[in-house]
C-alpha cells in the first residue's frame, strides 16, 4: 500500500523529475566542487596510508607492537571493531526496516546511509582478522577442505564475528546495489565516453520497463526483509563476544538488547557527523530538508534513551548481584580509576542528547553536528570501556593490570577513519548520493493526488 503522505512536505519547493535528475546528477558531473573534492579525497589518501603502514606493521612484528598484554588481550582493535559495526547498523535500519515500515522520509538519505554502512564494515572487518595474531592465516576460518583436517571452532565468538559480518556486508552490499540500478541507468543516459559504458556495464540492462519494475520491487522487498532480521542479529552476535565470558562487567543478558540500541544511536550519529555538511557541499538542502534531520534526531534521541536505559541496568544489576568482583568493577566506575572516563560518556551519550526534546534543537544544522560528534565519542569510550575495564579488573589482584594503547593502536584507528571518509569521497564524487528513482516517486504521487 502506499503511504498517504504528502510529498511536498519532503522538498523545499516543487521540484519535478527533471529538476531532481539534474540537481544529483549535477553533484556528480558538475566542476563546480571538483578542486574541493581533489583536496579532501588527498587528505583522505594520507589516512589510507596510515593503514597500510599500521596493517604492514602487524603483519612484519605481529600485535605485539599493540599495547595488549596480560590481562588486557583484548585493546583499541576490538573497541574500534565494535564501535565500527555499530556505525555501520544506521544504514541498514534507515533503508531496510523504513522501507518496509512505508516511511518515505527514507527516500533521500537511505542511498547515503547505504553506502556508510559498507565502508563501517569494511573498518570493522579488518580488526578481527588484524587481531587474529597470524593474521596471514585468516582463511583457516572458514570451513573449507584441507589435508590437515582443521576445522573452525565453531564455539569461538571469533568465528561468530566472521560469519556475522561476512553475511552483514554481502546481504547489504547486494540491497544498496539492487537499489542502486535505476539510477545508474540514469546516469548512464545522461553520460558519454567511457563513463557512459561504465554506468551501462553496471546499470544490467535497465530500461524501466513495468516487468524491470515488478522484479525490481520484489527483489528490494526480499533484501529488505533479509537485512532487517541482521540488523537485530549481527550485533546481537557481537554482543556474545562478552555475554558469554565470565569476567566482571560482561557476563549479563542485558548486553543483546544494549548493543543493539548502541549501534543505531551511534550509527545516526555518524549519519548526521557526514549528511550535514555534504548536504551542504552539493547543495542539496532542497532534497535533504531540516525535516529529514528532525526525524533522524528523533530516532537518535530513542537510541539514546534505550542506551540510558542499559547503563542504568548495568549498575542495578552491578550492585544487586552482591558479587564483590561486580562491585569493585561498579566502584571503579563510579569513584574510582574509570570515573572520570565513566561520568564523561553519561556526559556525552546520556546528558546531551536530552536537548532533542526541543524541536529547536533538532532542527539547527550546528546543534546536530556538534551533539553527532560528541554521541561518536561518547560510544567509542564507551566501547573502550566495556572492552578494557573488565579486564583490568580480574577475579584476583594478581589479575589485574593497565592497559596504555602505542603509537600503532593510534596510527590503525586513524588509518580507518582515513579509509572511511576516503571511500565515501569516491561515492559522492562517482554515484548519486540520493535515490533519484525512488524521491520522482514521491512527485509521481503528488501529481496523482492533484489529478
Amino acid at each position: 500500500m502506499t503511504p498517504r503522505v504528502d510529498s511536498e512536505r519532503w522538498t523545499e519547493g516543487e521540484p519535478d523529475l527533471a529538476a531532481i535528475n539534474d540537481l544529483v546528477v549535477g553533484t556528480v558531473q558538475s566542476p563546480r566542487t571538483r578542486r574541493s573534492w581533489l583536496v579532501a579525497i588527498a587528505l583522505a589518501g594520507l589516512g589510507v596510508l596510515a593503514l597500510a603502514l599500521a596493517v604492514f606493521g602487524v603483519f612484519w612484528w605481529y600485535v605485539g607492537i599493540w599495547g595488549v598484554d596480560t590481562p588486557v588481550y583484548w585493546g583499541i582493535a576490538i573497541t574500534n571493531f565494535v564501535w565500527w559495526v555499530g556505525i555501520a547498523h544506521a544504514g541498514t535500519l534507515i533503508s531496510a526496516i523504513l522501507l518496509l515500515a512505508e516511511q518515505p522520509w527514507r527516500r533521500s538519505i537511505n542511498r547515503f546511509a547505504e553506502a556508510m554502512t559498507l565502508f563501517a564494515i569494511a573498518c570493522a572487518g579488518m580488526f578481527p582478522l588484524l587481531h587474529l595474531g597470524r593474521p596471514e592465516f585468516f582463511y583457516w576460518l572458514l570451513p573449507y577442505p584441507n589435508t590437515y583436517g582443521y576445522w573452525p571452532q565453531f564455539l569461538s565468538p571469533l568465528v561468530w564475528d566472521f560469519f556475522a559480518v561476512a553475511t552483514y556486508g554481502t546481504v547489504s552490499l547486494v540491497f544498496w546495489y539492487v537499489g542502486l540500478v535505476p539510477d545508474l541507468a540514469t546516469m548512464r543516459d545522461r553520460s558519454t565516453g567511457l563513463r557512459a559504458r561504465v554506468y551501462g556495464v553496471f546499470a544490467l540492462g535497465w530500461r524501466g520497463s513495468a516487468r524491470h519494475w515488478e522484479r525490481h520491487q520484489t527483489a528490494y522487498l526480499l533484501l529488505a526483509g533479509l537485512a532487517t532480521t541482521l540488523v537485530v542479529s549481527v550485533h546481537t552476535i557481537v554482543s556474545f563476544d562478552f555475554a558469554i565470558a565470565q569476567l566482571p562487567g560482561w557476563h549479563t543478558t542485558v548486553f543483546p538488547p544494549y548493543f543493539v540500541a548502541g549501534a543505531i544511536f551511534s550509527g545516526f550519529a555518524m549519519v548526521l557527523t557526514l549528511l550535514i555538511p555534504v548536504r551542504a557541499w552539493l547543495g542539496l538542502r532542497a532534497l535533504v530538508t531540516a525535516r529529514h534531520l528532525d526525524y533522524c534526531a528523533r530516532l537518535m534521541l530513542t537510541a539514546g534513551l534505550v542506551v540510558a536505559y542499559g547503563y542504568a541496568a548495568e549498575l542495578f544489576f552491578g550492585w544487586y548481584s552482591g558479587d564483590p568482583h561486580e562491585r569493585d568493577l561498579l566502584a571503579s566506575h563510579l569513584h574510582g580509576r574509570s570515573a572520570p572516563l565513566f561520568w564523561l560518556i553519561i556526559g556525552l551519550n546520556v546528558v546531551l542528547p536530552q536537548s532533542l526534546w526541543w524541536r529547536a534543537a533538532r532542527r539547527s544544522t550546528v546543534w546536530l553536528f556538534v551533539l553527532s560528534l560528541a554521541i561518536n565519542l561518547g560510544m567509542w569510550l564507551e566501547r573502550w570501556l566495556i572492552v578494557i575495564s573488565s579486564l583490568e579488573h580480574g577475579f584476583l589482584p594478581t589479575t589485574g593490570g593497565a592497559y596504555w594503547p602505542t603509537f600503532w593502536d593510534w596510527l590503525t584507528l586513524a588509518g580507518t577513519l582515513g579509509f572511511f571518509v576516503f571511500f565515501m569521497l569516491l561515492f559522492l564524487r562517482f554515484v548519486p548520493a540520493i535515490a533519484m528513482s525512488e524521491l520522482r516517486e514521491l512527485v509521481a504521487e503528488r501529481r496523482r493526488r492533484g489529478a
